[in-house]
């Protein structure tokens, strides 16, 4: 692979304020940053922590994407959740996605994000090597 850094902004307003990329390639990993279920300036699934889940991890794969990966190349997936009401909700929309390909996971409980009808961010770590069942 090459050692060029490559990033992909997918158009969050929050992009251009706070300064970052909605994905990073460099070598052989692509990190995508913190996603919620926000496209452009709606969010979907309001009060629904399945959907948003569900939302933003397909967001997150859309900027793995770009680099033609898929939910096989994800190493490492990361949850935050604002209530742990939501664990199983959140759980259901990460098997249906990453079930098959069982990445490593974290779930924490934060105390909120920046929109306070966010109810789920999402982050992922994948690879761009050969990857090995």
């Amino acid at each position: 692979m090459s050692d060029a850094v490559r990033r992909v902004q997918s158009g969050s307003p929050w992009e251009a304020s706070f300064g970052f990329a909605r994905a990073v390639a460099a070598g052989d990993r692509v990190l995508v940053a913190g996603t919620s279920s926000f496209k452009g300036s709606v969010l979907y699934g309001e009060g629904d922590p399945y959907e948003q889940a569900r939302v933003a991890f397909t967001s997150a794969l859309e900027a793995i994407a770009e680099f033609g990966l898929g939910p096989e190349s994800v190493l490492r997936t990361r949850m935050y959740l604002t209530h742990a009401r939501d664990v199983e909700a959140v759980g259901r929309a990460h098997k249906e996605l990453f079930g098959a390909v069982r990445p490593a996971a974290t779930m924490l409980v934060v105390e909120g994000f920046v929109d306070p009808r966010i109810l789920v961010e999402v982050e992922l770590e994948a690879f761009r090597g050969a990857v090995d069942s």
